[in-house]
């Protein structure tokens, strides 16, 4: 898949985790162990918000790229 929504990545020491999060999918977010496990996670969970969105009908939002607020 080419991703090209934007994706923080951050060190969870509570989880003991990288910690991936999608801001333009309201939601979106994975783990993993590993930096590379973390973002594989992740685009699995893209393509299941963006599943998930066309079965209810709902917008689905184009890639922005990078955030202001970022």
């Amino acid at each position: 898949m080419s991703n090209r929504y934007e994706l923080i990545i951050y060190w969870s020491k509570e989880d003991d985790a990288f910690v991936v999060e999608v801001p333009e999918l309201p939601g979106c977010m994975a783990d993993g162990k590993t930096y590379r496990e973390a973002v594989e996670n992740t685009e699995c969970v893209i393509r299941e918000w963006i599943d998930t969105a066309k079965e209810m009908g709902r917008d689905i939002p184009e890639p922005r790229g990078r955030l202001l607020y970022a």
